[in-house]
């Protein structure tokens, strides 16, 4: 079994216990505690039992309080999940939805998140799922909009003559009297 690892000459017992006290991370005043019983003489195996921790966590505990202090105590937030595209990527994707797709080269009309999947693959040899690709569009500030359907034969200045107008609304003006038109 190796020495143990001293821990800072620049604390004592009651500064930990002090930081611990005004610490607003319940995990930080533990591990403080559990150092400060080492700092007073104590064994590392009753900091562990204080920290409810077994002497390997004490350890790491140690070594990240000598590396940063009381703040390195504090679990750091876990960076996430690597996004798939770059920036020059997201670039080209915001380019080709703007200027919208070529028929004759992409094969369809209109994009959608199937087509942009589909797209981003060939592009980039990135597979995305469409609720990926939806999450995308979003961050860069697109909104999903869907136009009412056309008929390519539709001829618009017969639109008028078509159109449905409401009949008359009849209301009775007395309890006897005939329907009269509104």
């Amino acid at each position: 079994m190796g020495a143990a690892i001293a821990l800072r000459a620049d604390y004592e017992a009651d500064d930990l216990r002090r930081l611990a006290k005004t610490s607003k991370d319940a995990d930080q005043s533990r591990r403080l505690l559990a150092l400060a019983m080492i700092y007073d003489g104590g064994k590392r195996k009753d900091a562990a039992r204080i920290g409810d921790v077994g002497p390997q966590v004490i350890r790491d505990w140690v070594l990240r309080f000598n590396g940063n202090g009381p703040a390195g105590l504090i679990d750091a937030k876990a960076p996430g999940k690597l996004p798939k595209l770059d920036d020059s990527q997201r670039q080209a994707l915001a380019e080709i939805v703007e200027a919208g797709p070529i028929p004759a080269i992409h094969g369809v009309v209109r994009w959608r998140l199937s087509d942009l999947r589909r797209w981003i693959w060939q592009e980039f040899g990135i597979s995305m799922d469409e609720t990926t690709v939806s999450r995308e569009l979003k961050g860069m500030n697109f909104v999903k909009l869907t136009a009412r359907p056309r008929h390519h034969a539709q001829n618009e200045l017969l639109l008028d003559e078509f159109k449905k107008t409401s009949p008359p609304v009849w209301r009775k003006s007395g309890p006897n009297s005939q329907p009269t038109p509104k």
